[in-house]
């Protein structure tokens, strides 16, 4: 590394982590302010909020990674034109392609250090954020779906006509046990309760019927003790869930949710693929933050530094649409969560055609 590619690099991270703090700091003061009613009704101390701050400001400024880097990108380049450095760089012989080494660097340990934290730091941290805002923040939460269909092994289905997660307690369910599209046994219940004492199920006024062949065998009764791979962490609240997994976990739920035909696979999906999605985004808005500001403008640095907040601001616009999209419609939600990064891949592209040589 030379000494022009340490001097570019050094300016580039500590303005990086100069914006963080203060976009984190803007963000902080206006989450406690929207807040601070909650705080109060609830007759919160100074301590009990403390470690849901510790929590959600890893958790903001890894959010914001990819608009933060781009905007420290964009001010350092433009002010590096602005002393007509970058016009002495290129003149001494240095291609523009030789002056991006730096911040693909800066960009690419930055975007390394997110996905690390996103995948594997930022979660355990989340459970204490979001077990925090369901607490009190958000609304109690009353499980409502009907009609409750799940899988819960290869050749076992269960069916709940409703559930109350307030008592734990399910109603009108049934337990089939199919082989080879032939159905062999079939439980009925009037309801199904948790004990948690004993961590299983107690099936309240059952019936019983065994199928072999044409032969049907039929028993009943009050009361049945058993364990299903079913809990009621199913039909709790799963607010944030997602963001509480590490991507280990994520991958295991999603594997588990496929088994057993659930319907809200695709916003863990969405997870996974932003995950991913995110730390490219982070280099690829570095390459559009130098090429937008490396020509010096006669009216000085604001018009760059205003151009590029404008290009973040539709940064995340574009993103907020896509992952509406991939959430609400039947489009590839890998192809909609990835669109932000494949159209501003081709808008720098494009620009790349008309930087300085």
């Amino acid at each position: 590394m030379k000494l022009l590619d340490k001097y570019i690099l050094k300016k580039f991270l500590s303005t990086f982590v100069f914006v963080v703090i203060i976009i984190l700091a803007i963000v902080t003061v206006i989450d406690y302010t929207e807040k601070n009613d909650d705080f109060m009704e609830h007759n919160l101390t100074f301590l009990e909020i403390l470690p849901y701050y510790g929590a959600f400001i890893p958790w903001i400024g890894n959010l914001i990674t990819p608009i933060t880097i781009f905007i420290a990108a964009v001010f350092v380049t433009s002010k590096m034109a602005g002393h007509t450095e970058i016009v002495a760089m290129l003149a001494s012989g240095m291609s523009f392609r030789r002056l991006l080494v730096p911040y693909m660097m800066g960009a690419g340990l930055v975007a390394i250090s997110s996905f690390y934290l996103n995948a594997y730091v930022i979660p355990d941290a989340n459970k204490t954020r979001i077990a925090f805002e369901t607490a009190y923040i958000k609304k109690p939460f009353y499980f409502t779906d009907r009609d409750i269909h799940l899988k819960i092994a290869p050749e076992t289905y269960a069916y709940m006509e409703s559930y109350n997660n307030q008592r734990d307690v399910g109603y009108r369910f049934t337990l089939e046990h199919i082989e080879d599209r032939n159905l062999k046994e079939k439980l009925s219940a009037r309801r199904i309760e948790w004990d948690s004492a004993q961590s299983n199920w107690k099936i309240k006024d059952w019936t019983l019927r065994k199928f072999d062949g044409m032969e049907e065998t039929f028993s009943e009764g009050k009361e049945m003790d058993t364990v299903l791979n079913i809990t009621p962490k199913d039909f709790g609240n799963t607010y944030g869930l997602q963001e509480t997994l590490t991507l280990t976990e994520l991958n295991d739920y999603i594997n588990l949710l496929r088994e057993r035909g659930a319907d809200n696979v695709k916003i863990y999906l969405i997870e996974r693929y932003i995950r991913f999605m995110a730390p490219f985004a982070a280099i690829i808005l570095t390459f559009i933050g130098v090429i937008v500001s490396s020509k010096k403008k006669r009216g000085g640095t604001g018009f760059q530094i205003a151009l590029g907040f404008v290009i973040a601001f539709v940064f995340i616009i574009f993103f907020i649409l896509s992952k509406a999209i991939a959430e609400n419609s039947t489009m590839n939600p890998l192809l909609a969560v990835w669109l932000p990064n494949i159209t501003f891949s081709l808008v720098g592209l494009f620009l790349y055609k008309f930087v300085p040589r």
